[in-house]
């Protein structure tokens, strides 16, 4: 195999053209400049996520300056951004940096195997293989091809259009008709304040509810921070106000969940009418951060609900009819479009198969190190973001930390790197959401352990501290020459 001069091999392959994969590159090659790299996307466009979502008012729900690469921050006063504004975000950093030259679109990875006696990877893709020696999963965490999407009795009976929102038909016009909307996450609350700009009506159908919060779209202190200072420093103090407000605010709404709820059901009061039954429509069963925040930039969902343009309907479906949805509880929603936001399936790696020798890598039975590796799988990395924070912090740490490995790994002469779980130590799960996408995933991923670096504390500031200034080889069998060394 060594010798097949048909197989491209690179030092670092990427699999991924969203915002993990555009950091790790740049990451890489200034970091590391010696090693050479390409990025494999099985679209034809940049953006991940940002390429992928098209439904109307698709935005980001975090703020941009934590969100957006620290090497080239975000210069919009826009906090809360559309999604094409994000992609054109991405795709320009990428032209920015020469990171579009090392992109090949329409490769689709089909798997791939590592070799202990080649130590090296050999991926296989719809357009031909690759190999590499180390490969770094830049994916995302939710398949690209398929949506959740439950099923419900009497759909054939329902004589209008169900659309889900991550395939949203170009030619869909909702103008004069009645939508449903069957959600309450992030992707609902988006739907509906746009959808209700052009529909007659729209109803957000909700089992239960979320807690959702309004901000902003609009961060004047970064805008004032922007004129003031220079670009890139006015970036990293927005970064880190941001930051450090998120943190205080996910620590004491844990602490105190309930008066977190009761804070938050106030300001929706304050948004909607005297006797709107705020109790009824917002007042989840769980507990503040059990589940993501739903954001609303400027209040735009709770601006469609007084004027009149939309309403809320709590309860499960019973099933559809012919002419919308009939509830347990009795009531009945009209509609001429029921729009599925029901959630993603989560799949990692982008879906791709991994082998060890021949082995299948099954990454239940394996544990995150450090949050970017799994326990006894040489010479992968992969880019797994925050559930309470923005994905590219945790991304850009992790890209980071792979680089400053590789370097390392440079000066000791070593070739080969796996993560080695030291004895019996305690499993958790690696994400505690009691979302429905969360729940549905825990028995596919990996577990995470219970000290350090077998934990991932989804907190920026710690994972910052512990990624540059903690021993870098804790934990890990290093070889050189076929010898394994262990820290």
């Amino acid at each position: 195999m060594e010798g097949d001069e048909s197989i491209e091999h690179v030092d670092v392959l990427i699999i991924g053209a969203g915002m993990s994969g555009i950091d790790a590159a740049y990451r890489l090659q200034t970091m590391c400049p010696d090693k050479s790299y390409v990025i494999l996307e099985m679209r034809d466009r940049i953006g991940g996520t940002w390429d992928l979502f098209r439904y109307p008012g698709v935005r980001s729900d975090s703020d941009m300056y934590t969100l957006g690469f620290p090497f080239r921050p975000w210069s919009s006063e826009v906090s809360i951004a559309r999604g094409d504004a994000i992609r054109d975000y991405v795709e320009e950093t990428a032209r920015e940096f020469g990171i579009d030259q090392r992109i090949r679109f329409g490769h689709r990875v089909l798997g791939a195997s590592w070799s202990s006696a080649a130590e090296r990877w050999t991926v296989e893709t719809d357009q031909g293989r690759f190999s590499c020696s180390f490969l770094f999963a830049c994916s995302g965490y939710y398949d690209y091809s398929e949506g959740y999407r439950p099923e419900w009795e009497g759909e054939a009976d329902f004589g209008g259009q169900i659309v889900h929102p991550q395939f949203w038909p170009d030619d869909l016009n909702v103008s004069g008709k009645k939508v449903a909307v069957i959600g309450s996450g992030a992707t609902a609350v988006t739907l509906v304040p746009s959808l209700a700009e052009q529909a007659e009506h729209v109803t957000m159908v909700q089992r239960s509810p979320s807690h959702i919060i309004a901000r902003p779209a609009r961060d004047r202190i970064a805008g004032f921070l922007q004129r003031l200072l220079p670009h890139r420093t006015a970036g990293s103090a927005i970064r880190w106000k941001n930051v450090l407000l998120t943190i205080l605010m996910y620590s004491r709404t844990r602490a105190k969940p309930e008066k977190a709820a009761d804070w938050i059901k106030g300001m929706i009061r304050r948004q909607l009418p005297e006797d709107y039954p705020v109790e009824q429509h917002f007042s989840p069963t769980y507990k503040v951060w059990d589940q993501r925040l739903c954001l609303v930039p400027d209040g735009d969902l709770f601006a469609s609900i007084r004027s009149g343009k939309t309403s809320v309907a709590t309860g499960a479906i019973e099933r559809f009819t012919p002419t919308g949805l009939q509830l347990v509880t009795g009531e009945e929603v009209e509609a001429d479009v029921i729009v599925t936001a029901t959630g993603l399936v989560v799949k990692l790696f982008g879906g791709v198969g991994l082998t060890v020798d021949g082995e299948k890598v099954m990454p239940s039975d394996h544990t995150l190190y450090k949050g970017m590796m799994l326990s006894g799988v040489p010479n992968y990395f992969l880019s797994f973001g925050y559930t309470n924070a923005s994905w590219t912090l945790r991304s850009d740490v992790t890209a980071k930390s792979v680089c400053r490995l590789l370097n390392h790994m440079k000066a000791g002469g070593y070739t080969v790197c796996t993560p080695r779980l030291p004895g019996e130590m305690e499993k958790r799960p690696v994400i505690t959401f009691t979302s429905g996408y969360v729940q549905r995933a825990l028995p596919f991923l990996p577990k995470q352990g219970s000290r350090q670096p077998w934990i991932v504390p989804q907190n920026y500031v710690k994972d910052r501290l512990a990624m540059r200034f903690g021993q870098i080889d804790e934990d890990l069998e290093l070889r050189r020459d076929g010898t394994a060394f262990h820290a």
